[in-house]
């Protein structure tokens, strides 16, 4: 196969079908998304076959066990797919939408109309389900995308995209709406990001490598995170035992993901009563705990965390723990190591919370609230294209209107300008 004659044929194929699927009505488009949920339904147990293959390439390819568990189809998984795909469909359409008509001096009316963004270029890694989400929320917003996962993955992506393809077909919009990458040459991904004739945004998903090696060779715009280096941090006007819970729930919930908290601070004064208390509930669960000296003398048998450690995104049942003295002592870590992905506190001042969330510089600050809930599908979007920390257009989770732009609109009646 010639990858790069493969990826322009693709890629003008994409950008013929975002020309018709931009004309496709509300209704057309959530007919796709129910198409779509019902080819997953009545091919549930394929999904599941072809990911069983991947899986067991996998294992014998030693990948480690956060990439297996992303890599999962279970039934359960499927039914998050079906589920994503009927949140989509009744989310409102932001496509056509017209916001800040005003009528100017002149008599004109100037506002602002959304509209899709063209052509969508999505890069991944191991978790199939992503190829679901990616596809629904393109669609939904009016865009075409072409889907490159990665290669463990293979099987189970061609049997969704077989799906996906079945479903636009029965709505009668363009198959080549969605388009999933057949082959696992590495190269497919070095022609898709340097296409700007055909694709308009990249976005990447996967490991740090990945994203660095994509912001830095891509000549299309990238919306991006690179790690997800989340804190929860334990004021001393917490409610302990929302503090407990919080901050258990943000690191154990699960390991593998960008949400995950990952550096834990806590408030001097709670220290002593608290720490032992977590650290008997992370170390039942597994979790390895490294921590400044104040932690370690509070907690027997810990490790000492290094500088390395504030600025890690583990993805594994590691956590890094540093006692602070006051909240700005909080913040100023926070602003000096997190990726700018989820930050959270737990107190019950309502001043120090707002003031939490102003002066942290994340894509998303909590209160009293677990990390784990940075998420589009918790935060209402139905699914998400993945989470950006760039501070220009989407920021945070992305869903359907980070898929899209404004263009400025003029309604006149033979208005000249004199």
């Amino acid at each position: 196969m010639n990858i790069k004659n493969y990826m322009v044929d693709i890629g003008q194929r994409a950008r013929r079908a975002s020309r018709e699927i931009v004309k496709a009505d509300t209704g057309k488009k959530n007919a796709a998304l129910q198409a779509i949920a019902d080819q997953i339904e009545t091919n549930r147990e394929q999904l599941i076959s072809a990911n069983r293959q991947d899986l067991s390439r996998a294992k014998k390819n030693n990948l480690d066990s956060a990439m297996l568990d992303r890599l999962e189809i279970k039934s359960s998984t499927i039914d998050g797919m079906i589920e994503g795909l009927h949140q989509v469909a009744l989310l409102a359409d932001p496509v056509g939408e017209i916001s800040e008509l005003n009528y100017r001096p002149s008599g004109i009316q100037v506002g602002r109309m959304r509209v899709p963004l063209g052509v969508i270029g999505i890069i991944y890694e191991s978790r199939p389900n992503v190829t679901v989400e990616a596809a629904s929320l393109c669609l939904k917003s009016g865009n075409a995308t072409i889907l490159r996962g990665g290669s463990e993955a293979i099987d189970s992506n061609q049997a969704i995209a077989t799906c996906i393809k079945k479903g636009l077909q029965a709505a009668g919009l363009p198959t080549d709406a969605v388009q999933v990458v057949e082959t696992t040459d590495r190269e497919a991904v070095g022609e898709l990001i340097t296409m700007p004739e055909y694709v308009d945004v990249i976005v990447p998903r996967g490991g740090k490598g990945l994203i660095e090696r994509i912001s830095r060779d891509a000549k299309v715009t990238v919306i991006k995170h690179l790690d997800g280096i989340c804190h929860v941090y334990i004021d001393d006007l917490a409610d302990h035992d929302k503090a407990v819970n919080i901050a258990i729930n943000s690191k154990t919930q699960r390991y593998g993901t960008c949400n995950t908290m990952e550096t834990l601070l806590v408030h001097k004064n709670l220290a002593a009563k608290l720490l032992p208390v977590l650290a008997e509930s992370f170390q039942s669960a597994g979790v390895e705990l490294r921590g400044c000296d104040q932690s370690r003398a509070v907690i027997s048998g810990i490790n000492i965390a290094t500088e390395e450690d504030w600025s890690t995104e583990y993805l594994a049942p590691i956590l890094a723990i540093k006692v602070v003295n006051d909240m700005d002592e909080a913040i100023t870590h926070i602003n000096r190591y997190s990726s700018q992905h989820t930050d959270s506190i737990v107190t019950e001042s309502y001043t120090r919370g707002r003031r939490f969330l102003a002066e942290v510089d994340s894509s998303s600050v909590m209160i009293n609230a677990s990390t784990r809930f940075a998420d589009g599908f918790e935060y209402g979007l139905g699914a998400e294209i993945g989470i950006s920390t760039d501070k220009i257009h989407a920021r945070g989770p992305v869903g359907l209107e980070g898929l899209t732009s404004q263009k400025f609109i003029v309604l006149g009646d033979g208005h000249i300008r004199r």
